[in-house]
Parts: C-alpha cells; structure tokens; sequence
C-alpha cells in the first residue's frame, strides 16, 4: 500500500490524470507482490548464507528482470496494456522501464533480507528448542536411572530379612513381604509423576519404615511430624526414603539399644523444610554425608531445581541431622 502510493504520486508528477496513476502503480505493484511472495517461498528451499549469496542475488535480479518486462504491452498480454491511458502512455512505459527494474529489485532485495532474518531465527529457535528438549531427556534419563539405582539397594536387604524369616517366623515374613509388595506398587506408579505432596510422600516413607522395623524389631523407631502448610507442599517422589535409609544405617548399625529416627517438616519462607535427625555413637561411627544415597538426593534436587545447595548435613551433640530444602511456587 506504500508503495503504490508512492508509485501513484509519481505517475501523477508526469502529468497523468490520478485514475491512470492509481492503476499504474496499483498494477505494478501488484506484479511486484507476487514476485516478492515467489522470491520468499523459493528462499524456504534455499536458505540464504555466505555460500550462496550470489545465487540469491542472481535468483533476485532475474525475477525483477520477468516481472518488469511483463507489465509491457509488447509482453502480451500485458499487465498494463488495458490501462485506458493517453496516447503517449506506451512511451512513458517503455522510458520508465529501467526505474520500473530498479524498483523491483530493491523491493526484492528487501524481502529477500526479511526471508534472510526470518529463517535464520527460525533456525536459531529450533536449534535452541531441540538443545532444550535433548538436556530435558538427558534430565529425565538421569533421574530415572538414580531411581532405579536405589531401588535393588534396599529390595536386596528386604529379601534377606524375609529369608531370614521364613522359617523363624512365618507370619511375620508373610507380612513383610505384602508391605514390600504395597511399597514397589507405590514406586512403580510415582515414576512418571514429577511431584507429590507431601502427605503422600509420608505414607509412602511409612511403608519403608514399617518394613525396617521387621528387620529391626524394638530397635527401630519412627516420630514424624509435620504442620498443616507443609503437608499441601509438593516435593519430588521417593525423596525423603534414601534419606531415611541413610539415617538407620548409620543410627542402628554401629548402636545398641532403641533409637528413634526423627523427620519434620514445615514451611520456611516459601521453601518446604524437611529435617531428618538420627542419634549416632561418636566412638564407633562418624555419619557421612557424601554416601550415595544422599548424594543421588543432592542430585535429584539439582536437576529438578537447578540449584546445589538444597541439601544440608551437621552432625553436632551425636545427632546427624539431614536438612533438605523444596521451593514451592
């Protein structure tokens, strides 16, 4: 529309009346139009770069070259020949020709560069989506296989206590096989999903406990707590159990005695706050903190929340404390 106004301004400046000067510039700019959009869709096919730069130029030049020459009425049938002009209207076409050209080219340069930057953000865009997606999956591959990495660990010292108790006690074996059975069920189907909240979190760590305290009878000893916020939190699945694993193995295996494994939770500027405290004997063990267990968590909470420094560990009056923070959005 700009350009056939120029166009219309100037065709009048030759001294044609405005019907004439509207249809010649309507006319040619039209032609113009679709050169353009030909240009553009044959640049879908041969994107513009260094190397062929000149064919792009070549291309441009030639399509300028056919739809000047077609608005002749020579070139039959002439995209102006039904102009209604003056007598020396054919003339005025002809003596124009080489601006006509001029015009053309420059307008499919122009398109030509706004193809040019289009498709190159184009290009940048799915690069940086496909990078995206690949670090994703790469994310998600990773998660999956530190999951499973923890399951055998735990599933093998359940299998021994079961064997262990099959002939001693019978009943007590049989219950924990179907409290195993009810844990792996809720694994299998918190795999796919991203987060739970907490509540659920907590029935679930309550299955793990209830298996450990068959293996380790009166020993064993569990006091959860957590506030009303703080059970609506959502935190990734399966989190707080390598935790707790990590908290008996290194409460129970080096003590005598009963031992209680201690979990809180409660919100903390728009972080959920989990700590999971454990009593250890200073003389027989030294708690650590870099175990796999906590350092698949520490992962974990990396990958999800892009941040290293969401899980914490002190050990201080013998009692190993495991703080753990979740952002909620």
């Amino acid at each position: 529309m700009f350009w056939t106004l120029v166009g219309t301004i100037l065709v009048h400046q030759f001294h044609y009346n405005w019907t004439v000067s509207l249809a010649d510039a309507a006319v040619t700019q039209l032609d113009f139009t679709i050169a353009g959009y030909c240009l553009n869709v044959a640049l879908r096919y041969l994107r513009p770069s260094g190397k062929n730069l000149l064919t792009v130029l070549a291309y441009s030049l030639s399509i300028a070259a056919i739809v000047t020459f077609a608005i002749l009425p020579q070139m039959m049938p002439g995209a102006l020949s039904y102009i209604n002009g003056p007598s020396d209207y054919e003339a005025f076409l002809e003596s124009s020709l080489y601006v006509r050209f001029v015009m053309a080219w420059m307008q499919l340069l122009f398109v030509a560069a706004i193809s040019w930057m289009w498709y190159f953000l184009e290009e940048q865009q799915q690069g940086t989506k496909m990078k995206s997606d690949t670090e994703q999956l790469a994310r998600e591959a990773e998660l999956s296989q530190l999951r499973q990495q923890l399951q055998p660990h735990f599933l093998f010292n359940s299998l021994n206590s079961i064997n262990a108790l099959v002939v001693s006690q019978p009943e007590l074996a049989r219950k924990m096989i179907q409290q195993l059975s009810d844990f792996l069920r809720g694994t299998v189907k918190k795999d796919d999903r991203q987060l739970v909240s907490l509540e659920e979190e907590i029935r679930q760590l309550s299955l793990y406990l209830d298996i450990e305290k068959v293996r380790f009878g009166y020993r064993l000893r569990s006091d959860i707590t957590a506030d009303e916020p703080a059970k609506t939190c959502v935190l990734p699945p399966l989190l707080l159990q390598p935790i707790v694993e990590n908290a008996i193995k290194f409460g129970l295996y080096d003590t005598i005695g009963e031992v209680t494994i201690s979990i809180d939770a409660s919100v903390e500027d728009r972080h959920l706050v989990i700590r999971v405290k454990n009593p250890f004997d200073p003389e027989t063990s030294q708690p650590k903190g870099t175990g796999f267990g906590l350092n698949s968590i520490s992962r974990r909470l990396y990958l999800i929340y892009f941040n290293n420094n969401l899980l914490q560990t002190t050990a201080e009056n013998s009692i190993f404390t495991t703080t753990i923070k979740i952002p909620q959005l």
